[in-house]
């Protein structure tokens, strides 16, 4: 793996707000093709989410990383207190998106690694995901038997919580 793309994992800044909008509405664009559609995944707006990176940056409850690729944002993590009532653990991976020209090369891992550790932790994750649930499964996640089902645009998206 001589030819790997070098990742640098750090945390974000406010500045960071609009590459880390434009990642994660391409990767939405990317991971969610099969499960929503194209008409709301191209509505997805970065311009308009920008603000509210800005607001989750400024959170000091909120971890925020991004990872970087020469000096471009190529994915980002974000994890906290966690956000269920009650929590299942006291750390949630709330979110974390690598552009699909990045996957396999390691920046998933380190954002996840950065973002939660070994530590136990909880997340959701779109019921029909098999890539992101083979990546949650070798980090040691497993399904916990808890669905969610969360509306985006007209259609209904069920979540499955897994915790390790």
């Amino acid at each position: 793996m001589g030819n790997a793309p070098s990742i640098t994992v750090r945390a974000a800044d406010d500045r960071d707000a609009p590459g880390i909008a434009d990642v994660h509405v391409q990767a939405w664009r990317e991971a969610y093709a099969h499960l929503l559609p194209a008409a709301f995944l191209g509505s997805l707006d970065p311009v308009a989410r920008t603000s509210r990176w800005r607001r989750i940056i400024a959170d000091p409850a909120i971890t925020v990383l991004v990872a970087e690729h020469d000096g471009r944002i190529v994915g980002w993590a974000t994890a906290g207190p966690g956000r269920d009532v009650p929590p299942v653990w006291d750390r949630e991976l709330e979110g974390i998106y690598v552009l699909a020209t990045m996957h396999g090369t390691g920046a998933g891992q380190a954002l996840l690694d950065q973002a939660i550790g070994d530590r136990p932790a909880f997340l959701w994750v779109a019921d029909d995901n098999p890539r992101a649930e083979a990546f949650y499964r070798r980090n040691g996640f497993r399904r916990d038997g808890t669905t969610k089902t969360q509306r985006l645009g007209d259609v209904d998206l069920v979540a499955t919580r897994m915790v390790r």
